[in-house]
């Protein structure tokens, strides 16, 4: 698959806000904190065209992520991929490149994700490790170098 991220636009909030919704929407049922409309106005309310970055794969919209700057390093959000585009390796892909960015500045990178969600196993894989959690969050971390400890 090739693939390559582009920056946001403000016109793809909306179909940002809809990937967002179908793919968070089984762990967000799960959890008994599913809303149709707040799921969507929550990453309308936080989009940020200027640190989010658009997947394109085989020159579709595959999904999107933002990266912003936070105190310490970075922090990493909305990490979302079309259902048809997960289990190919894309996902790792992307955040491996991104990864490689943060180690290239030596920063932290943060993220969060919601308690039993899948991802988190490819954030594991990748080097993050849990700072706190809550009934909801998994608060991770990630250190500049992780993968390479990892052997990733």
């Amino acid at each position: 698959m090739e693939w390559e991220l582009r920056s946001a636009e403000p016109a793809d909030v909306d179909a940002i806000a809809e990937l967002r919704a179908t793919v968070m929407r089984p762990d967000l049922e799960r959890l008994g904190r599913f809303d149709e409309h707040r799921v969507r106005r929550r990453l309308r309310d936080s989009f940020s065209p200027q640190h989010t970055s658009v997947i394109v794969a085989d020159g579709a919209f595959a999904g999107c992520v933002t990266v912003r700057p936070a105190e310490g390093g970075q922090w990493l959000e909305h990490f979302y991929l079309a259902p048809e585009a997960q289990g190919r390796g894309l996902g790792s892909a992307v955040l491996r490149t991104l990864l490689d960015r943060a180690d290239a500045d030596g920063v932290f990178v943060r993220l969060n994700v919601l308690q039993g969600s899948a991802a988190r196993r490819l954030y594991e894989r990748h080097g993050f490790t849990t700072e706190v959690q809550d009934p909801i969050d998994i608060y991770m971390v990630r250190r500049p170098g992780a993968a390479a400890a990892l052997g990733t």
